[in-house]
């Protein structure tokens, strides 16, 4: 395995994984011979490194530097193990409380998500004051403990996607919005930029949107014009802040130009869309859709520290590390002693070493009585995480 600039590819090569999101680039399928003139192409102009496997295709040349598979982990170790911050003094409502409270706003935000955007399929103006309301409990919840709401709408399934993703990057928003030291109605702006900020999509086909297979470059294209579909739809709409329409036309530029709709780089991006960004990519890569399986939250997170050089903003990618966690609320997690458990809350010392709640002995296959284990004062540590569903488990009932 060996990870290389993408100007480095050649036919004959086997493209093991492409490092970015999959609304970069138009291959659902990453791992493939690349035999294409046309797959070169698009790849040399959409994403920015890729792994090979040198086992099954081609080798770069001598003179070619790459990096191999313990450097790239080294690396990502060092972005990922910061302390967490301190908390700011606030006192939150207990988990299991305020997702009694999430789960009833998750299904009322939906409603009106979807309200919203059918209307601007059927060519009607959005209606903002539809998404005000639902921005402000959003920002009440967030605030009382973000971890509710937002471990609630990562459980959602293929066909809830395009409306529940704008629930969960406008509580993703807020959320960062707040670790960066953003409050009154600035985190209520980005809330609402959250909410709106993939409208464009309703005017995209759905069977391009939600085809399955490797797409042809002028269906790709058609995906990317959704950031300018929207911008159109909320310029037309009534009392929306600058904000809104700003990450709605730049949630998908990168910092170092490779991104779209307008090539921006750098300063020229607003921290917004920046934040946008960090946001959008997250919670896609970690839902579901119809022609991919979401990415466990912490594979995740892993994945946006191998590309967060010119990808995202730095201090936002490291403070949105810390908002959500390496091992966010909920996650079903191994730790070696082969114990399973859930993490409920973020550690004090090491984002690695959250707060585990084990319930379950791999070893003897049976129950446990459930013990708490905060792995910061602990010898155990987590080997992997687990999909709750293979276990027929849900985190939060």
């Amino acid at each position: 395995m060996k990870k290389i600039p993408v100007d480095k590819l050649r036919l004959g090569m086997y493209v093991q994984e492409i490092c970015g999101s999959w609304m970069d680039h138009p291959f659902w399928k990453s791992s493939f011979k690349l035999d294409s003139l046309e797959d070169l192409h698009t790849l040399q102009t959409s994403v920015r490194e890729v792994w090979i496997d040198t086992s099954k295709g081609l080798d770069v040349s001598e003179e070619t530097q790459a990096l191999g598979l313990e450097e790239a982990q080294a690396q990502t170790r060092q972005v990922l193990e910061v302390p967490p911050d301190g908390t700011d003094g606030t006192i939150l409502i207990p988990l299991h409380e305020e997702v009694v409270r999430a789960r009833i706003l998750q299904g009322r935000a939906k409603k009106a998500v979807v309200s919203m955007f059918n209307e601007v399929r059927m060519g009607q103006a959005l209606r903002a004051d539809i998404a005000y309301p639902i921005v402000e409990e959003i920002h009440q919840s967030v605030s009382r403990n973000a971890d509710a709401l937002i471990s609630l709408v990562r459980l959602k399934n293929k066909d809830d996607y395009t409306y529940l993703h704008s629930v969960a990057v406008c509580a993703l928003m807020i959320a960062l919005g707040k670790r960066l030291g953003l409050d009154g109605e600035t985190l209520r702006h980005v809330g609402m930029a959250g909410l709106l900020h993939d409208v464009g999509k309703m005017l995209v086909p759905d069977a391009v949107l939600n085809k399955p297979g490797r797409l042809t470059d002028t269906e790709f294209e058609t995906v990317k014009s959704h950031p300018m579909l929207g911008h159109q739809v909320l310029l037309k709409a009534q009392g929306l802040n600058e904000t809104t329409l700003e990450v709605c036309l730049h949630h998908h530029e990168r910092m170092d130009g490779g991104g779209y709709p307008d090539g921006l780089a750098g300063e020229n991006l607003s921290l917004y869309a920046r934040m946008g960004a960090v946001c959008d990519v997250y919670d896609a890569i970690t839902s579901e859709r119809c022609y991919k399986k979401g990415w466990e939250p912490s594979l995740a997170i892993r994945k946006m520290a191998e590309w967060q050089r010119g990808h995202f903003d730095l201090r936002i990618f490291h403070a949105f590390v810390k908002t959500v966690g390496i091992y966010p609320v909920g996650t079903l997690v191994k730790l070696k002693s082969g114990r399973l458990g859930y993490v409920v809350e973020q550690g004090k010392k090491s984002l690695t070493a959250p707060i585990v709640k084990v319930f379950f002995s791999e070893q003897a296959n049976a129950h446990i009585l459930p013990e708490l284990v905060d792995l910061s004062d602990s010898r155990d540590v987590i080997l992997s995480s687990h999909d709750p569903g293979h276990w027929g488990l849900s985190p939060l009932h």
